[in-house]
Formats: C-alpha cells, sequence, structure tokens
C-alpha cells in the first residue's frame, strides 16, 4: 500500500502540466501514487497526462465529462 496519495483535478492546463507532474516524479520520496482526474478538458491536457500514465505506473488517469473543481474533487474521494 503506497503511503501518499496526490489528487490532481485537470481541466486546461496543458501549458503548466508537464512542470508539474515533472516535478512530482522526480521527487526523492518515491512511495506515492498520483491520481489526475480530467474534467473534459478540451486542450492538450489529457494527452499529456496519458503520456505519464505509459511512462510511469504510479500514476492513474480518470476522464469525465466537466463537472467543475467540486465534481472532479468528489472523483478524487
Amino acid at each position: 500500500m503506497v503511503k501518499v496519495s496526490i489528487g490532481i483535478p485537470i481541466y486546461n492546463v496543458g501549458r503548466y502540466l508537464r512542470e508539474c507532474l515533472n516535478s512530482i516524479m522526480n521527487q526523492t520520496f518515491k512511495d506515492f501514487e498520483v491520481i489526475m482526474v480530467d474534467d473534459g478538458s478540451t486542450d492538450d491536457s489529457f494527452m499529456i497526462c496519458q503520456e505519464y500514465v505509459a511512462r510511469d505506473n504510479r500514476f492513474k488517469l480518470f476522464h469525465q465529462e466537466n463537472k467543475g473543481l467540486a465534481g472532479a474533487q468528489e472523483t478524487l474521494v
């Protein structure tokens, strides 16, 4: 069982997403999982998330129609 779960709600943040996910991936603490919830992004955010899921099995991705921040956070719970 992982020690830390990191939940990231995502909506049209492709411009900043790689920087965020690389920062998490490069931490010295390695016992974590990243749960990304793409909230119906219309930019390249979903494709970027898929890259990280393919590259690192600690990254998980959920995709849903746009429900807003509260809806994305509900998916994380």
